[in-house]
């Protein structure tokens, strides 16, 4: 049932019952090819997404660019409604490898909501935890210098172990080029922490991480 693959995810697993199960009784379920979208920026069309397994790119554009801003792993969930306060999507989300995704649309937030007024403290609570994500993204990204920068998005972006990021675009999300995370990422190679490979990092002593990110 799709309600027990979502306890997995930690936002949907801690909702009352009831509103597990009418989220689950409303989600859709879609397979993503790789690169595929969800959503773009700027579309009306709100509501939740829930990563049941693969991992989403989440892209704002700058000027003519495309920057990477975010990864949305297996278990996690993000979203708003423009019917309660919010606006249009503030970014691209899409596939990085084949991934699968459950979609809850704001007509149906709004049929939960009717039913069960819960649903929307729920959806407070996750619009809450995207912004204190971003704001703590922020800071790192003003305060510490590139490798502890670098070392801070290896531990957090790391499932089991590991980083499902190219090289490139971690560089992106830390805010360096990509000859300056190489030249970092080889030195924390060096020193035991972390494995390069290709399109992933593998993570060898977290802790060895810890103190690069809070030493720096």
């Amino acid at each position: 049932m799709l309600s027990d693959q979502l306890l997995a995810n930690r936002w949907f697993a801690r909702q009352p019952a009831a509103l597990r199960s009418a989220i689950a009784g409303t989600g859709r379920v879609i397979a993503l090819a790789p690169a595929q979208w969800v959503y773009g920026e700027g579309d009306d069309a709100t509501g939740l997404v829930m990563v049941l397994d693969g991992w989403l790119r989440l892209e704002a554009a700058v000027g003519a660019r495309t920057v990477l801003v975010g990864v949305a792993r297996a278990g996690g969930a993000f979203g708003q409604s423009q019917r309660r306060g919010g606006g249009p999507r503030i970014v691209t989300a899409r596939a990085g490898p084949a991934s699968r995704v459950v979609t809850v649309s704001d007509a149906a937030l709004e049929r939960i909501g009717a039913a069960l007024p819960a649903m929307w403290q729920a959806v407070s609570e996750l619009v809450y935890a995207q912004l204190d994500a971003s704001v703590h993204g922020l800071a790192q990204m003003l305060a510490l210098p590139p490798r502890a920068r670098i070392a801070a998005r290896l531990m957090l972006f790391a499932d089991d172990g590991i980083v499902p990021l190219a090289q490139s675009d971690l560089a992106e999300l830390c805010g360096v080029s990509r000859k300056v995370a190489n030249a970092h990422l080889a030195a924390l190679e060096a020193a035991g922490a972390i494995a390069r490979g290709y399109g992933r990092i593998r993570l060898l002593d977290p802790g060895l991480l810890g103190r690069i990110r809070d030493a720096d």
